[in-house]
């Protein structure tokens, strides 16, 4: 059996979500093991639980880390290496959001959308920042932000005619944002005598019970399957947190079937 991660440390935030949970299942089938962390709620801690029943207490250690809190992530780095003894990647994929989060242009306050970019943009901010003291000390690490086709691209609004989705401003500027916080980290640390790297990955839009209207627009614009599985995106996390990318450095790569061709 392949396994490029064989005895990596990695940590995963939001490892609860749709995509959260694809990530884990990939790292610990490819020979990682793994801290997976999400918000202090029972419906996310019992998912934690679970991940770490279905794969053994030596592999998984699960927590409850609050990306917009440092204290919570420095105690999330201390109790990683307390139990693995090192950490050699962040996967920073927590989502945090407010009530009024996803609501349309006009309807978007100024405190709502400063909230909104700080909870999200911020709490990446955050946990690169705590994270990348831990992997000085060590010498080595690797961080993969998530981003989006949408920091990448405009927002195509035709797709989404006649449905109540829309694409929340909020989102755009903090995936953007994620894609140049990711490029500013990979630089600031190059040059130093570290093994450190930072990379981001845009995923296209992922299926999550969307209208048929909707997806056959947006399907319509991709190369053969369109709107993806979240187990989609496993191929680029695992190649970046392997050693067959140790010198991809500050990319953003973007898996979305060709939609933003």
């Amino acid at each position: 059996m392949n396994r490029p991660l064989e005895g990596k440390i990695i940590v995963i935030t939001g490892a609860t979500g749709r995509l959260g949970t694809a990530f884990c299942n990939a790292v610990l089938e490819a020979g990682a093991n793994l801290v997976a962390t999400d918000l202090d709620k029972p419906a996310t801690q019992q998912k934690l639980r679970a991940l770490h029943d279905a794969f053994g207490q030596d592999r998984v250690l699960p927590l409850a880390v609050d990306t917009t809190n440092k204290e919570s992530l420095d105690s999330c780095a201390e109790a990683a290496v307390a139990r693995f003894g090192r950490v050699d990647a962040l996967v920073n994929n927590a989502y945090p959001r407010n009530a009024n989060y996803g609501r349309r242009f006009e309807e978007v306050t100024y405190e709502d959308l400063v909230e909104n970019v700080g909870l999200h943009a911020g709490g990446y901010f955050l946990a690169c920042q705590r994270f990348l003291e831990l992997f000085k000390r060590q010498g080595h690490g690797n961080i993969v932000n998530m981003s989006s086709i949408y920091g990448v691209i405009a927002p195509r609004f035709g797709i989404y005619a006649g449905t109540e989705m829309t694409m929340p401003v909020e989102y755009a500027v903090i995936k953007a944002g994620v894609v140049h916080l990711t490029k500013y980290i990979a630089s600031y640390h190059r040059g130093h005598g570290m093994r450190i790297r930072c990379n981001a990955i845009s995923p296209g839009g992922i299926r999550d019970g969307q209208p048929q209207e909707f997806l056959d627009r947006y399907n319509a614009s991709a190369t053969s399957k369109g709107m993806l599985d979240p187990k989609d995106i496993n191929g680029a996390l695992i190649f970046l947190l392997s050693d067959a990318s140790e010198y991809v450095n500050g990319q953003n790569i973007v898996v979305d079937d060709g939609w933003t061709l």
